[in-house]
């Protein structure tokens, strides 16, 4: 494996960028402009954007795995459908359990790491566990835990685990989640971890979130994080039909062609929506909490409102598909699973 020569350098971050980012802003960018860490403003809105990401030569990438090739069949033919994978954090037996729910009705299965900054197994196992029992992996790594050389070894596991995909994310300040006794690496950033997933044949995608500021410059971002070796944009909620439908147009704009897959709410208890409302620039659609607020059974209206809205976006020009994910209550996992997939097997997945 070869990493390309652009990645091999370190670049210089932004003074004062407390992730000590390079190519921000990140998504943490508050309505008012301030960062998520610290009440200041994003020193990125001060600079000239998008930052650019230097041309480097093409570097032969290993074959995908087989996981890979079949999304990418997927994503060829119809829309493609992933799901979050609410497993309890460290609890290897639940891997299984939820995978016997999901594996049916899903493309592949997105295990990241939440905002809270919880403690739980590394990307590769999770990758290794979800693998042997039967999904379609997409793992997230990101750059606030491990430093590059620590990255690089778990992508390499990653590639050997066979997962589907990598989601490369830059990661939530420790300052912001249940953890501030840690410290923050952030040696690389999401846009830097995307050339590294490429040079092990990864199929690597990217997070962005429409409605955090800037927001007519996150569709040339998204073009600079493609340039970087990211294969799919994965976005935050940003709103309704419309807002989505805008975001994919400054993203053409750009010049940026990667598929876009927008993110579907799935908020079926108290819990959930008080974990969605943590998560920095998440929008909902118009409406949505109301709806969800005045419901007699809010996880029956939680499961239509989903549908309902993933189904309207498929609908948009340029979409790709959807990622359907929230929050489950504690002890409430494998419910939340069976709702995942209930509202992708209405939108498609698995078939």
């Amino acid at each position: 494996m070869t990493i390309p020569p652009a990645t091999m350098h370190r670049a210089a971050p932004l003074d004062a960028c407390p992730k000590n980012m390079t190519y921000g802003p990140c998504g943490g960018v508050n309505p008012d402009g301030s960062c998520e860490a610290h009440p200041d403003p994003c020193v990125f809105l001060q600079r000239e954007l998008p930052i650019r990401w230097p041309d480097a030569a093409t570097t032969p990438v290993p074959a995908p795995t087989a996981a890979a090739t079949e999304v990418a069949d997927i994503l060829a033919r119809r829309a493609l459908v992933m799901t979050g994978f609410p497993a309890r954090p460290m609890v290897a037996d639940d891997v299984s359990r939820v995978a016997e729910v999901l594996a049916p009705h899903t493309d592949a299965a997105l295990s990241g790491d939440a905002a809270t900054s919880r403690t739980q197994f590394p990307p590769s196992y999770r990758g290794h566990l979800m693998t042997a029992a039967g999904m379609r992996a997409w793992i997230g790594v990101n750059a606030r835990d491990r430093n590059r050389v620590a990255l690089e070894g778990e992508l390499a596991a990653l590639r050997h685990a066979g997962v589907a995909g990598v989601h490369c994310v830059t990661g939530d300040h420790t300052e912001t989640g249940d953890r501030p006794d840690a410290a923050p690496v952030f040696d690389l950033e999401a846009t830097t971890i995307l050339p590294r997933a490429r040079a092990h044949g990864l199929l690597p995608s990217f997070a962005e979130s429409p409605a955090a500021p800037p927001h007519r410059l996150r569709g040339p971002r998204v073009a600079e994080k493609q340039r970087a070796g990211g294969r799919l944009c994965l976005t935050q909620y940003c709103g309704g039909v419309d807002e989505v439908a805008a975001f994919i147009e400054r993203c053409r704009g750009a010049g940026a062609t990667a598929p876009v897959l927008p993110g579907v709410p799935v908020i079926v208890d108290d819990d959930g929506a008080a974990l969605l409302a943590s998560f920095h620039a998440a929008l909902l659609p118009p409406g949505y909490a109301e709806r969800l607020r005045t419901a007699r059974d809010m996880r029956s209206e939680g499961i239509r409102l989903a549908i309902e809205y993933g189904s309207a976006l498929l609908e948009i020009p340029g979409v790709a598909g959807v990622v359907v994910a929230g929050g489950a209550r504690r002890g409430d996992e494998i419910a939340y699973a069976r709702v995942l997939a209930t509202i992708a097997r209405e939108l498609g997945g698995g078939a």
